[in-house]
């Protein structure tokens, strides 16, 4: 069956029916023609772009000279340039190497070195703006300083401590036990909680900050020579300490100062940038249901993808913002400014959860199709072909049902609309004076539609396309004009320069009197389809599974969009409260988080606490009868509930495997590493050959490059690697450059260092390559500025690499001997001193997410309305944040895996990537549950009648159980890296049962469900928990088959080579 197309029917060019909507400035109902484009600014730049000339305005001339090319071309390109120099970006790089300009000049300025003293490695102070540059926020520079001087403490701790050992211990003879402790103490202790710390935060600053502590150690540790001799020489230790305060002084007088870039205004800018992308989601997404059309859901992949960059940033300025707050006792703003983003963090879930329940639209229509295509291809092999139509996610090429009698109320397509034609016919949804009626159309549908199955008329059933139809002609409207309402209302919320909130006050009461229509609207809608002739005829089982599977679809997607608006109006209050407690005389400063003393605020420390943890010890009172399956496994869950069959040595056992861990094994086999790279600088034998070749540097890049991983570490030595021989090949260049006869021109010297720091901080900023810039700008500040010391007699015993005549390929060779030795040591540590694969944490990271997503669903997710929350957090669906969470640490994981090289093969990066795309879907489909439940953890009656044992329980706890069963398959399977078995739990079928047992329920809840007082009245909100359950296991059954396909392609297929008994 082929559609008619639009030529078919001369009544397809009508005009676009008059809606009623909500006006948000005014709060008055007003009823004219518009459309969802006419609401989306990304359209109308779309139509605009669509009428420029395609080669421009000015042609080319045939006549135009090569040189005329030329120049246009060099123009552009210094257009270009210029433009990117004034961006964010571009200044950003600019104040970056103005700092590290400033902080240079403490070498090559006599009278800012001398503060410093006799010292060879002046270029520390150049180091410490590489390390904390100043292309921040100044309240992530704040957090910069701190963690700066809590680094140098650190060090400055190690190196008296280890420094006055020696000297307590050398006054008694006892030189060389002090060397032995301070190898075991300092350097393997010490700098194995440095390399914990690194790990255990992971974060860029916390690196940062880790490789300035173990700069400032190694100076007195392994090179200055006061500990191997036992002398108390506080010297070099006050001279670091003066190169970091001069490092940090540069960066963050140049943060401040210059083009400074504060994080409250970022804030209030994402803020508006969050709001105005999640209109154009919503208005994308809402336009892609009610036309049924898939191309126009995937264009909204882009926005999506913008908005989700947006709310990192927003995020992470929140942070920021919060470091300048506290500094200005601004803290109260803050904590309104968390509630603010915390809320665009709901909106932001209640849009994934809409575009989910968008997109099963389409889902089910595929499906259909491809039944429909089979069908056809098995009776009739020569029609399959001309029937296949152009998009298998338009909904109306799927539909018998013309488009002109059913979707005039939510036309889309302005194409359509006739000159000389006046908007005059009422819409369907709502009368003139602005009550609500029901379409009266509606009410005798009785489409008939050849079956899918088979071509007799006899057998005549709906389509889902012609379901879709039905819905949507009915919820079309009110969607539509709710979504209108509220685009314009998520356009217009600003903040002035000064963080004032700009919000019309009519917003609210707007946007309260919009979802009353739109609730009363789709009441009514629903209850006369449920009245239809086509819905209250007898059919088979397969057709009322379709039929409430749309149903569930679109009564889905409607509640998602009243969700939606509902976080909309709690983020006007916000507003309204910020703007209020912001008021000329509202504001007084304070610093309540100095009087460390005092307990926080209560509703302070609400608001910092973690949203997902959750108390798994009060349930409450079950509502209605519990299946014992139920009961049974939450009991299994709890560790109390074990056998306590352990014998007396079980604790010792316990504390074994606390010391098996990663995280505990990873700094100390970097802590046995580091004592055996300094074991050479406290031999007599050894230290001058350790001094001579700079070993020093070499226990640094051994810091840098051990990483938990093995892949993370050969990703890092190599960069270390690259960027070292890079910044040497630059330093030699520089200096031959500048030197003439053994002198050095200090000015040129610094111009071309300024240079290099221009292209590395490219690197660091715009490419996001930290570690490259730095390895290279770092090596070319030991080789050029360190020679040009030398070369001023800025030292004091370095004769061996030229004196006032730097040799400097002798000193760039000793420096890079000295780093390939520290990252080759580095590597040898991580991979054969308790190695630690990524690709095995993967696979068993994997392997425990899986298990943990068996765990919930063994239980039923919706139990948790009917019994309370589960006594175990491995089972209560509310944890889904924490698996997001761990599901992008194994994604980390996967590109670290990349870089580990096994004899069995290359990583297979591609089918790993897929399983980790499909486990993400897979969360957010259980966020999505999640969502539903927490709106309100107690069932209504209404709620408890559908769940509970006449309605659904049967096979909503059968269709768990199977997912469950199939979730632990998959985490067995990969675990054991077996192959799968063929036999596998089928969902579909039991989710088909439910389906129909749910439009039946739904069907005859006319009929009074109880008696006299017992009688339980329902409601349309009563079927949304069930609506997003079957929904959710409709995606999670498609995401499991995706997943087990790729494990068959990656594990193979049971064969006689896996049933050898060997």
């Amino acid at each position: 069956m082929t559609p008619p197309g639009p030529s078919s029917d001369k009544r397809s060019r009508r005009i676009l029916r008059t809606s009623t909507f909500i006006a948000p400035a005014t709060g008055e109902r007003v009823k004219r023609v518009f459309s969802l484009r006419d609401a989306s600014s990304r359209d109308l730049e779309a139509d605009l772009d669509e009428h420029q000339p395609l080669l421009g305005h000015a042609a080319t001339g045939k006549n135009e000279t090569r040189l005329s090319r030329v120049t246009d071309k060099a123009r552009q390109y210094a257009n270009d340039a210029w433009a990117y120099s004034m961006s964010p970006t571009g200044l950003g790089i600019f104040k970056c190497s103005l700092a590290y300009l400033l902080a240079s000049m403490a070498t090559f300025v006599p009278a800012i070195s001398n503060l410093i003293g006799k010292q060879d490695s002046k270029n520390i102070v150049a180091t410490v703006t590489v390390w904390f540059h100043p292309a921040r926020t100044i309240g992530s520079m704040h957090e910069a300083l701190v963690l700066a001087l809590i680094a140098f403490s650190y060090a400055t701790f190690l190196s008296f401590s280890s420094m006055g050992l020696s000297v307590l211990l050398g006054q008694y003879g006892l030189l060389q036990l002090s060397h032995a402790i301070d190898l075991v103490l300092f350097c393997g202790v010490g700098l194995g909680f440095i390399a914990f710390t690194k790990q255990y935060f992971n974060h860029p600053l916390v690196n940062v900050a880790c490789s300035l502590a173990s700069l400032g150690s190694v100076q007195t540790l392994v090179k200055e020579g006061s500990v191997q001799v036992g002398q108390w020489s506080q010297d070099k230790i006050a001279q670091i300490l003066i190169m970091v305060i001069m490092g940090i002084a540069a960066t963050m007088l140049i943060n401040v100062a210059v083009l400074p870039v504060r994080a409250r205004r970022q804030l209030h800018d994402d803020l508006e940038k969050n709001t105005d992308l999640m209109g154009e989601v919503l208005v994308t997404t809402t336009r892609a249901f009610l036309l049924g059309e898939e191309d126009v859901l995937n264009e909204g992949k882009g926005i999506m993808d913008e908005h989700s960059k947006v709310a990192t940033s927003m995020k992470t300025n929140l942070i920021e913002a919060k470091r300048e707050h506290f500094v200005l006792g601004t803290e109260r703003q803050y904590h309104l400014e968390a509630k603010l983003v915390d809320c665009l963090d709901r909106l932001a879930q209640d849009l994934g959860g809409l575009r989910s329940a968008a997109s099963t639209q389409f889902s089910i229509l595929h499906k259909a199709y491809d039944q429909a295509a089979g069908s056809k291809s098995a009776s009739s092999p020569s029609a399959s072909g001309a029937s296949t139509p152009n998009g298998a996610g338009s909904l109306l090429r799927h539909s018998s049902i013309s488009r002109v009698t059913m979707l005039d109320a939510i036309q889309e397509d302005p194409a359509e609309v006739e000159e000389g034609d006046s908007p005059g016919a009422d819409e369907p949804w709502t009368s003139t004076n602005g009550s609500n009626t029901t379409s009266q159309a509606a009410k005798g549908i009785d489409f008939k539609t050849p079956s899918y199955s088979n071509g007799d008329d006899s057998t005549a059933t709906l389509s889902p396309a012609d379901m879709f139809v039905m819905f949507i002609n009915l919820l079309g409207p009110p969607a539509k004009s709710l979504t209108y309402t509220v685009k314009q209302i998520l356009d217009d919320l600003k903040f002035d320069e000064d963080g004032t909130v700009v919000v019309n006050s009519k917003f609210s009461n707007s946007l309260h009197e919009a979802m009353k229509m739109y609730k009363q609207s789709r009441t009514d809608a629903l209850a006369s389809l449920y009245r239809s002739k086509t819905m209250s005829r007898e059919h088979p089982d397969e057709v009322l599974a379709d039929l409430e599977e749309v149903a569930a679809s679109c009564g889905h997607f409607s509640f998602a969009l009243l969700d939606f608006v509902e976080d909309v109006a709690a983020y006007l209050r916000l507003l309204d409260e910020e703007k209020s407690a912001l008021a000329p005389g509202n504001t007084r400063r304070s610093w309540s988080w100095l009087k460390f003393w005092r307990p926080h605020d209560r509703e302070h420390a609400e608001q910092d606490a973690p949203r997902f943890h959750h108390d798994h010890l009060e349930t409450g009172d079950p509502v209605g009868d519990i299946a014992e399956t139920v009961k049974q496994a939450s009991h299994s869950a709890q560790a109390a509930n074990a056998p306590n069959t352990h014998a007396w040595y079980y604790p010792v056992y316990k504390v074994t495997r606390v010391l098996q861990q990663d995280n505990v094994r990873f700094p100390t086999k970097v802590g046995i590493g580091a004592a055996l790279y300094c074991l050479p600088a406290y031999l007599p034998e050894t230290r001058p050959f350790f001094t001579h070749w700079r070993g020093e540097w070499g226990l640094l890049s051994y810091m840098v490059v051990c990483s938990m991983t093995i892949g993370a570490s050969n990703t890092t030595g190599i960069n270390r690697l690259i960027g070292t021989l890079i910044g040497a090949g630059l330093a030699v260049l520089a200096w031959l450059m500048s030197n003439n006869g053994g002198e050095a021109n200090p000015y040129l010297l610094a111009f071309l260092g300024w240079l290099v720091s221009l292209g590395c901080f490219y690197i660091i900023i715009e490419k996001n390559n930290g570690p490259m810039g730095r390895f290279i700008l770092l090596t070319y500040n030991l080789g050029a500025l360190y020679a040009y010391s030398l070369s001023v007699l800025d030292t004091e015993d370095d004769d061996d690499e030229g004196g006032i005549d730097p040799a400097i390929w002798e000193i760039v060779l000793h420096r890079v001997v000295s780093v390939i030795v520290g990252s080759l040591w580095g590597l040898v540590i991580t991979i054969f001193i308790w190695p630690i694969s990524a690709r095995r944490k993967l696979r068993d990271g994997l392997c425990v997410l899986w298990l943990r997503m068996s765990l919930v669903w063994k239980r039923d997710p919706l139990a948790m309305v009917l019994q309370g929350g589960p006594t175990s957090s491995y089972m209560d669906i509310r944890e889904e944040a924490e698996l997001q969470r761990f599901v992008a640490y194994l994604d980390k994981l996967r590109a670290s895996a990349v870089s580990e090289f096994e004899l069995r093969g290359p990583f297979p990066d591609e089918q790993m990537q897929k399983i980790i795309e499909r486990t993400k879907k897979m969360l957010e489909a259980f966020h999505a549950m999640n969502v539903v439940i927490s709106k309100n953890l107690r069932a209504t009656p209404g709620e408890a009648a559908v769940l509970n044992v006449r309605a659904t329980r049967e096979e909503r706890f059968a269709l768990s159980s199977r997912i469950s069963h199939l979730f632990s398959v998959l985490s067995s399977s990969l675990k054991l890296e077996y192959p799968l078995n063929d036999a596998l739990p089928n969902i579909e079928d039991r989710r088909d049962r439910l389906l129909a047992k749910v439009f039946e329920f739904r069907r005859s809840r006319g009929k009074s469900e109880g008696s006299g007082d017992d009688a339980v009245e329902f409601d349309e909100a009563d079927f949304e928990l069930i609506y997003a359950y079957v929904l959710v296991t409709g995606q999670l059954a498609d995401d499991l088959a995706a997943v087990r396909s790729e494990l068959e392609s990656l594990l193979g297929t049971l064969d006689e080579e896996h049933l050898k008994l060997q």
